[in-house]
């Protein structure tokens, strides 16, 4: 097999409404939720530069100007940090300055993840290209960003990949799944395609989980699709009109998936995070601990 053409460009799509957690997001973007200290995008901008990518598009919205505030330079803190001697905080805010090489671009209309995706053309070309949603932080095993894992797999396969999770079939409404045929159970290749099917009716519970290696046709699919679901421009769509014309593929990733747009996982993965953290980690654990004994005997336990 020809080698294909190396994939050196990141596509994180930042533009949406985050309604499912509101009132926080009426006035500030959702990927800018912290994790601890950290806000999602940040993990994820990190994520693409550990899997070997060289420059990020951002596309956001009207009134998400605070995402490129994140990663542009602040001088009167810089300063301010210096004066006061607080040498580690200001190396951490100056390295957000040198993170990657940023670009950013508008989605004049929000058309669903299909037109976001589409804004893009200009910046990728005819070149491959990552996608990274930005409201999602996946950590990979063994240190293995998974951004990084699918990349190996299109460079085996010279193909579209998509990630792939495993989730309970009554979650399927919740997310693309797919059907497809595996030889080893992690490399898949894709059969079809449903968006946020009902139980009863998903091909599997294999949920697209998101991140993706794409080719450039995949603009020329996204041109010739029409409206779907919520009358938006719907990703999954255009990726069935690609797989009528090449193969696709889909990568069963080693690692795990912490989707912030959901309040109660947000709770979730704020203790995960929290207690990964060895500065805060004995003492939150026993926090934890000190609370749970209190609902003890109670209805909650």
């Amino acid at each position: 097999m020809t080698v294909p053409p190396p994939c050196r460009k990141a596509v994180i799509p930042a533009a949406g409404f985050g309604t499912r957690f509101l009132p926080f997001t009426k006035a500030v973007p959702k990927e800018l939720i912290p994790l601890v200290d950290k806000p999602v995008i940040q993990y994820v901008v990190e994520e693409a530069v550990a899997s070997g990518l060289e420059e990020v598009l951002v596309v956001l919205s009207t009134g998400k100007e605070a995402i490129a505030d994140h990663f542009n330079p602040a001088p009167a803190l810089e300063a301010r940090l210096s004066a006061d001697g607080k040498e580690r905080l200001l190396t951490e805010v100056r390295a957000l300055n040198h993170l990657a090489r940023i670009h950013y671009v508008y989605q004049a209309e929000l058309n669903g993840l299909g037109d976001a995706i589409r804004c893009a053309a200009a910046f990728v070309g005819n070149e491959p290209f990552a996608v990274l949603l930005g409201d999602t932080v996946l950590t990979g095993d063994d240190g293995r960003p998974v951004t990084g894992q699918l990349l190996q797999a299109y460079r085996k396969t010279g193909g579209p990949v998509v990630a792939l999770e495993e989730v309970p079939r009554e979650w399927t409404r919740r997310y693309g799944v797919i059907s497809g045929q595996s030889a080893d159970g992690a490399l898949y290749e894709l059969d079809s395609l449903v968006e946020k099917p009902a139980p009863e009716e998903a091909p599997s519970n294999l949920a697209i989980a998101s991140r993706y290696v794409f080719t450039p046709d995949l603009f020329a699919a996204l041109e010739r699709t029409p409206r779907g679901k919520g009358n938006e421009i719907q990703l999954t769509d255009a990726m069935l009109l690609l797989l009528r014309e090449r193969p696709l593929f889909g990568l069963r990733f080693a690692g795990r998936r912490h989707d912030i747009g959901d309040k109660f996982e947000f709770l979730k993965n704020t203790v995960t995070f929290g207690l990964e953290r060895p500065e805060f980690r004995d003492r939150f654990a026993a926090f934890l601990r000190a609370e749970l004994s209190k609902l003890e005997g109670s209805d909650f336990v």
